[in-house]
Order: structure tokens, then C-alpha cells, then sequence
């Protein structure tokens, strides 16, 4: 997602990275981004730069920006990633005024209309022109007082998305443990239309994620909590992304290969790495 928001704003600016402790798939995607300079070191990218816009793992948002602060920079720094409303909070303090809540909604923008980068803060409404023109569809949400409206909103909508699938990948497995999967695939295809495909291309697209999926409803499961709403739901689509994280780069594994993973249990979760 990082390269392409780089690339959407390439036009508009000279745009960075920083390739020091990153595998070579990342260095990769960089590279295939026309006009993204790489800086070397988080420090030079710093010095260098007006705005960062942090796109990571939700579990390494709050290191980033400590990073990030501890070199001294002073531009405008937008936090997008899937954090609940309470990890926003501990990385906005460190930059004040110049930190902009950000949520991304969608796929990679290579075409228009497909994925949005939603907005929050005193000077989210000045980054907007950055995307201008772009496949990125950029939207400034009302800052409040309190709370954090942009992650707040992407935490809603994955709770959904990606809790929905987590949901259905256990529905599979426990019909499966029961050997009645054939026949619940059966009923589906009279009584819920769309479901048995949906389930094969879950396995494909959420496999070789979920090693960032269980973080994300790590923090869905914070932000349920702090609003006073039940948890647990996201709690298990934790334990199951968790269990599934062995799937990293894994090019599409089939419903067979998650359900063989997940029928194991615990002791066969991946380690994200």
C-alpha cells in the first residue's frame, strides 16, 4: 500500500523511502514506483522531508513514530495505518498539531474510484492536493476534540470486512472437522448464493495476509473495548489470522490448505515474520 500512495503523489511532489532494514520484495515494489528516490536511512528521510505518511503493520505504528520523532522532524506527519483510536492518540502526542489521523480504504489505487485515503486533523485539508489528479481518492474528515475520526472509521469498516471473513474461514473449518463441509456447501448454494465462492476467495486473498490480519483485529478488539462494545469477536479473529500467519507470501493458498492449517489448532500458527 505505501508504494502506491508514493506513487499516486509522484507527480506532486519528489517522494521517498528508506530502503535501510527492508527484504527485497519491498525494495522491489519501491523500485517499480517511477520517481521514488530512496533516502538510505530514517534520518536523512527525515531531514528531507516536509510530510511522512506512515504506512506499516499495525503492530509497529507506535515504534515508527517514536522513531520517526526521536530524529527531531518537525513537518507534517500522517499516521495511516490500522490502529485503533487509543495507538492514534500515543502517536499523535508526539507530533501535536502536525500529526493528520489517516485511513485507507481499499485495494493498492491503480485505478480510479477502487480506494480511499481518508483525513483527520489541522492540517489534513493542505495534503489533499498532494493526490491530486491521482487514482487515490483523498477525503478530510471534521476533526473533533476527542477520539480519532479516520481511524476510527477504518477500524469500523476492516471489523467488517476482515472480521466477516475470519468468521467465515471458521464456519468452513468447523463443518469441515464435522465432515459436512460438502454438505453445508450444498445448502449454500440453495439458501445463501455466493457464499461457497466467497470462501475460496478468502483463502486465496486472506492467507498470504493475515500475518498483518491479526494485529489489525488486535486493535478492532482495543477499539470495541473502549467503546464499551464486546470484544471478543475480533479476540478470535485474532487467534485465527494468528494461526494462519505461516501463509506469508504464499501465492493463493486454497480453502483445503487454510482449513488442513486451522484444524490443527494453535501450535501451528506462524510466527508473522
Amino acid at each position: 500500500m505505501g508504494a502506491s500512495l508514493a506513487s499516486c503523489a509522484v507527480g506532486a511532489a519528489e517522494c521517498l523511502w528508506v530502503s535501510a532494514g527492508r527484504s527485497p520484495a519491498t525494495a522491489a515494489r519501491a523500485a517499480a514506483v517511477v520517481g521514488l528516490a530512496d533516502a538510505g536511512d530514517l534520518p536523512t528521510l527525515c531531514r528531507r522531508s516536509h510530510v511522512i505518511v506512515s504506512i506499516c503493520p499495525p503492530s509497529a505504528a507506535d515504534e515508527v513514530a517514536e522513531r520517526v520523532a526521536a530524529t527531531g522532524f518537525d513537518g507534517v506527519y500522517v499516521d495511516a495505518n490500522a490502529v485503533s483510536p487509543a495507538t492514534a492518540a500515543r502517536v499523535g502526542a508526539r507530533f501535536g498539531d502536525r500529526y493528520v489521523d489517516g485511513g485507507v480504504i481499499g485495494p493498492p489505487a491503480e485505478r480510479p474510484g477502487t480506494t480511499r485515503l481518508y483525513l483527520a486533523g489541522p492540517q489534513a485539508a493542505g495534503l489533499a492536493p498532494l493526490w491530486a489528479g491521482s487514482a487515490l481518492d483523498v477525503r478530510v474528515l471534521a476533526a473533533t476534540a476527542e477520539g480519532a475520526p479516520a481511524s476510527t472509521l477504518k477500524m469500523a469498516y476492516a471489523a467488517w470486512t476482515k472480521g466477516s471473513n475470519a468468521l467465515l474461514l471458521a464456519v468452513n473449518a468447523l463443518a469441515d472437522q464435522a465432515g459436512a463441509l460438502d454438505a453445508l456447501r450444498a445448502e449454500w448454494e440453495l439458501s445463501q448464493p455466493g457464499l461457497r465462492e466467497r470462501s475460496d476467495r478468502v483463502a486465496a486473498g486472506s492467507g498470504p495476509k493475515a500475518w498483518r490480519f491479526e494485529g489489525e483485529m488486535a486493535e478492532i478488539a482495543a477499539t470495541m473495548a473502549a467503546a464499551g462494545l464486546p470484544d471478543g469477536f475480533h479476540r478470535g479473529a485474532e487467534e485465527l489470522y494468528r494461526r494462519l500467519a505461516g501463509f506469508k507470501d504464499h501465492p493463493g493458498p486454497a480453502l483445503v490448505e487454510i482449513l488442513a492449517v486451522l484444524a490443527s489448532g494453535p501450535a501451528a500458527s506462524g510466527d508473522g515474520g
